[in-house]
């Protein structure tokens, strides 16, 4: 063979087994602009179904080869496919509808798988609902065969009972006697409850497809099998009730209620308390002529008419009930524990109270009063040397605290009345002895301030003897003790002395109920709200409690003790601020702890409803009552009052009250505790009435409406100086006090012409005299016919100044000419006083 009949040897062409064709795609784009990419085509490749075998290759068909006798013969290169010869962008836009078709085809094999997944769900849900429903009819099967066992079983066991009666023939064997005792041995419900799991339909194998878990199948198989459902239960009851021939269709038979009716009440809520329909009492009330809806109220004895329509009881009760009445609910004996005395110090102004409560304490309370004075009442506990502890109750002493010194009276247990030795018997101090025995308090008298040089301790035993206070150094009852707390002398003497009182008192409390306190002093604070100083009588105050007090009502959310600290809970006679009020009571107000909050609403409503109804009966009921105060020649003052508490409120309205007259009178347009507000000014605006803020300032808003209104303002702490100047206020809206002095009398005798228009009259001077420019008043039958003054007087034809009593005389008078002769003419002069209230 010849070189040139060799075959050539060259390469294989590398784009027949590549399996990326390559080409370019031309890109245009905005503004002309185009590019060239490169894309290279992978082959595709074929899917197959899981578990099917991959479809064969086909390979390509050889090419004949030149026969080579020194070499075998060589496969030819595969012809090149068809979608060679296509353009790039053919070959691109085929590859991607291929690619497309595919996606169709993955979409449509899982569709159907999806459906094939729902369709074996719906199956396997039938299956697992049939297995309920056997489940549940095997349940009630053996509950039936169970009930016919246990039927047997007493029945047998009244057999064996029966012949265990009688006596057994000795020649027969007794096989019964262990019968009863066998017979209950018998397992039966226990062996069908073992061969459940295998006719259940799942085998431990099957368990796996046998749906999702439910809460039967997570129990044990027994206690799943057992369990019946409620459904099933109440079809199970109401199959017995049929059975036994008590149909659900029998009615039922009515409740008959007892209704409680108030004096009013609305419809819905007679409609809840019957238990009726609210649209069965409307129809009721329309059969009646009543076109009335659920909400309105209607009266007592519609009410009634309704309870017995629908065949209920009717149980009456008055608005007097909703009230709370402590005084008939009394404490048991063996129930009450002794209880701190609560003691109250009493005496006159600067006779050294509040300094020997100081000295008591250890602290020093004097500084924080204005003026030196205390115009609180000022609540504390002391605990003494022996650890008995005693509260006292630190009274004002001014005048216009009677009233606040009268609450205090009535919730002491103990007062001392506190008397200067170099002072003696003051008004204040014989105040307080007569609340003292009003009350029927014991007292016990403490002579303060001995260790001054003029202090006359035996002078004031003296001077007690004449108000009938008798201590037991002149023969008396009255403990006294000589004290100085400025020296603190005689303290201990004092605190045995209460001690022994105390003692004989036998002041004793039940703990362990609901509270109840009295209010020693309320007051609204601008951080905390409304606060009230109440001392416990009876019963345990706790943080919590829902309470009502006076027309308020509130929950307890804080007990603040006399250090500042807070308490959990005070007991009786201890004294206690308490926060959480809805207002701000009245000092002297009951404090009350009750059930729940609706229970204090309704008890605050019912209180407000009747001080309305109290405050409105003293307002005028008529026109002619309104326009006869209007007549009145009495000068109203008007005035409106805020203050820091509500003692001092009401110590300024009474003091108000007290210096008011015939001739003026101070009507107070609003009396309030807390800072001076808008609303407070508006109305002092309206009314042209100074704002009287005793230890208390206008808010921001109020001081602008101040300033633009031009309201008078009168800042006070010291209650003398406040009744001082509204004194002088009110002298000066009457002006100075006129008085008449009458100078002498005469008796018309005869009338007289006196040029064209005027008439003289001719006079007798009967008493006094007669002056020239004198006010004359002349009267007809003790009816005064003018008033006016004499413009002539002539004795004879002369011009006199004065006609004395016996004389003759002749008058013209100014401005009238109604005389007529034996009409009285009576002269007098007016001078001006200084006016005092």
């Amino acid at each position: 063979m010849s070189d040139s009949d060799k075959p050539a040897r060259t390469r294989k062409p590398l784009g027949l087994k590549r399996s990326v064709d390559a080409g370019e795609v031309k890109q245009t784009f905005s503004h002309g602009r185009t590019n060239k990419v490169a894309v290279e085509v992978k082959r595709r490749r074929k899917l197959v179904k899981p578990g099917e075998a991959p479809p064969p290759e086909v390979a390509p068909e050889p090419t004949p080869a030149p026969v080579a006798k020194e070499e075998p013969p060589k496969k030819a290169a595969p012809k090149k496919p068809a979608a060679a010869k296509e353009t790039p962008q053919e070959r691109v836009a085929r590859l991607q509808r291929e690619a497309e078709e595919e996606r169709l085809r993955l979409t449509e094999e899982g569709r159907k798988r999806d459906e094939e997944r729902a369709r074996q769900r719906e199956e396997e849900e039938k299956q697992r609902a049939e297995e309920n429903r056997k489940a549940e009819q095997q349940a009630e099967k053996e509950a039936v065969e169970t009930a016919e066992q246990e039927a047997e079983d007493a029945t047998a066991a009244a057999e064996a009972a029966a012949d265990a009666s009688v006596q057994p023939d000795p020649d027969k064997p007794a096989p019964r006697k262990f019968t009863p005792v066998a017979k209950p041995e018998i397992k039966r419900p226990e062996k069908k409850r073992e061969e459940k799991p295998k006719r259940g339909g799942g085998g431990g194998k099957d368990k796996r497809r046998s749906g999702k878990l439910t809460v039967t199948k997570a129990l044990n198989e027994d206690e799943g099998r057992r369990a019946r459902s409620l459904a099933a239960l109440k079809r199970a009851r109401e199959k017995e009730r049929r059975l036994q021939g008590g149909g659900s269709d029998k009615p039922r038979e009515k409740q008959v209620r007892d209704v409680v009716v108030p004096e009013a009440i609305t419809v819905g809520e007679l409609a809840k308390r019957m238990g009726e329909k609210g649209a069965d009492l409307v129809k009721e009330l329309f059969n009646l002529d009543m076109m009335v809806t659920v909400n309105q109220t209607i009266d007592q004895d519609t009410a009634e008419l309704l309870v017995e329509q629908f065949g209920h009881n009717i149980q009456k009760v008055s608005e007097a009930d909703v009230d709370i009445d402590t005084s008939v609910d009394e404490d048991p004996e063996e129930t009450k524990q002794p209880r701190p005395p609560v003691v109250t110090i009493m005496g006159h102004v600067d006779h050294g109270k509040t300094s020997l409560l100081d000295a008591l304490r250890g602290t020093d309370v004097v500084k924080g009063e204005a003026g030196g004075i205390t115009q609180h009442i000022g609540s504390y506990q002391i605990t003494t040397k022996d650890k008995a502890k005693i509260t006292f109750l630190d009274t004002p002493g001014h005048a216009a605290f009677t009233e606040m010194r009268q609450r205090g009276a009535n919730v002491t247990d103990i007062v001392v009345l506190v008397v200067a030795a170099d002072d003696g018997i003051m008004p204040q101090t014989i105040e307080a002895i007569n609340h003292t025995k009003a009350a029927g308090v014991p007292m016990i008298v403490a002579i303060n301030k001995i260790d001054k040089p003029e202090a006359d301790a035996q002078n004031i035993r003296n001077r007690l003897l004449e108000h009938e206070v008798i201590v037991e150094e002149l023969s008396g009852d009255v403990q006294d003790v000589e004290v100085s707390a400025t020296k603190k002398t005689g303290l201990d003497e004092l605190v045995e002395k209460i001690n022994l009182q105390a003692e004989l008192l036998e002041l004793k409390a039940r703990p362990d109920r609901a509270a109840e306190a009295t209010v020693i002093e309320a007051q609204l604070d601008k951080g905390r709200g409304p606060v009230a100083t109440v001392l416990v009588t009876r019963g345990t105050l706790k943080r919590g409690d829902t309470f009502v007090v006076g027309t308020e009502s509130g929950r307890v959310r804080a007990l603040i003790d006399d250090k500042g600290k807070q308490v959990k809970e005070a007991g009786p006679s201890v004294p206690v601020e308490v926060l959480g009020l809805g207002g701000v009571p009245a000092a002297g107000d009951q404090l009350t702890v009750v059930e729940n909050e609706q229970r204090a609403r309704e008890v605050a409503q019912y209180r407000q409803e009747k001080a309305t109804e109290q405050r409105t009966a003293l307002a005028p009921t008529s026109f002619d009552t309104m326009f006869n105060n209007l007549a009145t020649d009495v000068v109203e003052w008007p005035v409106v009052i805020k203050a820091d508490v509500q003692g001092s409120v009401e110590a300024i309205v009474t003091a108000l009250h007290n210096l008011s007259n015939d001739d003026i009178k101070v009507r107070v347009l609003h009396a309030g505790v807390g800072a001076i507000t808008e609303s407070d000014v508006t109305l002092a605006a309206a009314s042209n009435a100074p704002i009287v803020g005793f230890n208390v300032r206008p808010n921001p808003k109020a001081r602008e409406l101040v300033k633009r209104d031009g309201v008078r303002m009168m800042y006070h702490d010291v209650i003398y100086n406040l009744t001082d100047e509204i004194t002088a206020e009110m002298v000066g809206e009457l002006g100075p006090l006129k008085v008449e002095n009458v100078v002498g009398r005469a008796e018309v005798k005869e009338v007289f012409k006196s040029g064209k228009k005027d008439k003289a009259a001719g006079l007798l001077v009967v008493d006094g005299a007669i002056r020239k420019g004198l006010h004359a008043r002349l009267t007809r039958e003790d009816v005064i016919v003018s008033a006016t003054t004499i413009a002539s007087l002539r004795r004879f034809k002369d011009d006199v100044d004065e006609v004395r009593s016996g004389l003759e005389c002749g008058v013209v008078l100014e401005d009238t000419n109604d005389i007529q002769p034996g009409d009285q003419l009576e002269v007098f002069e007016i001078e001006e006083q200084e006016r005092t209230l």
